[in-house]
């Protein structure tokens, strides 16, 4: 297995319309992001590169939107991804769509998400599955130069054990679009719902929501420590038999 970290540096797409297929494939996640967004809640939502920027989150539940990138046209704030200007655990969700390909650190990417997300946060990622027919076109010398083939490819299986050493879990995850995008859109439609059940696995495209769960740092301390100790009431046997003594010659005299 490869090393995640490089040193080349690959500049992420900043829009749907560079992608073969861009169109397809923003549609499909879109759908999946409708799905999950009534399901959030908090103060800050955070989408992450260009491609995030353009996906809609109008049915989401928490009202501030940040779009954060460095070349998309619908950023609201311009930072790298890995070097975020927020102070921890501040982010209530973040939606990192196609970036972990194109990242010369995922780790680094991950950990500074991480960093912050708030407790119980919500974290989800999708991105293009290599284990798949649009993944295997990668291997063609004229696509290799290409959005989306001139990024890394990471299983989706690699990225949940990714999350895994960071303490998130993985929640939901779906691999969809067995076949790629096809002219015939009907045809298309039809064979996918035949094989989607079968082939799920080798997907084209996935989708990962996975929530941060932080231990608490201070311990408890166990039930039986809390119980107070039933402490037995101290008797002077000196002083008690000598008054006992005392009634006893009282109650002869009577």
């Amino acid at each position: 297995m490869k090393p995640a970290r490089i040193s080349k540096q690959i500049r992420a797409p900043k829009s749907w319309h560079l992608l073969a297929n861009g169109a397809w494939a923003r549609e499909l996640i879109q759908a999946r992001l409708d799905e999950w967004c009534p399901r959030i809640f908090g103060y800050h939502f955070l989408k992450l590169g260009g491609l995030s920027c353009e996906l809609l989150s109008h049915h989401c539940n928490v009202p501030h939107h940040i779009q954060l990138d460095t070349q998309s046209p619908y950023r609201n704030l311009t930072a790298e991804l890995d070097a975020l200007p927020f102070i921890e655990k501040s982010i209530d969700a973040c939606l990192l769509v196609n970036q972990l390909e194109y990242s010369a650190d995922p780790h680094r990417l991950l950990r500074e998400i991480d960093r912050v997300l708030i407790d119980d946060g919500y974290l989800l990622i999708a991105g293009f599955n290599p284990i798949s027919l649009y993944g295997l076109t990668s291997l063609l010398p004229w696509k290799r130069k290409n959005y989306p083939w001139c990024g890394r490819r990471f299983s989706p299986y690699r990225v949940k054990d990714w999350l895994g050493v960071l303490n998130y879990e993985v929640i939901h995850h779906e691999s969809f679009a067995v076949l790629p995008a096809t002219r015939h859109e009907v045809c298309w439609a039809w064979a996918e719902n035949m094989l989607v059940d079968y082939l799920s696995s080798v997907g084209c495209m996935y989708f990962i929501v996975a929530r941060k769960r932080t231990s608490p740092l201070k311990p408890i301390k166990p039930g039986w420590l809390l119980r107070r100790r039933i402490a037995t009431a101290r008797v002077n046997v000196r002083s008690a038999g000598r008054r006992a003594a005392s009634l006893t010659k009282l109650y002869r005299q009577k």
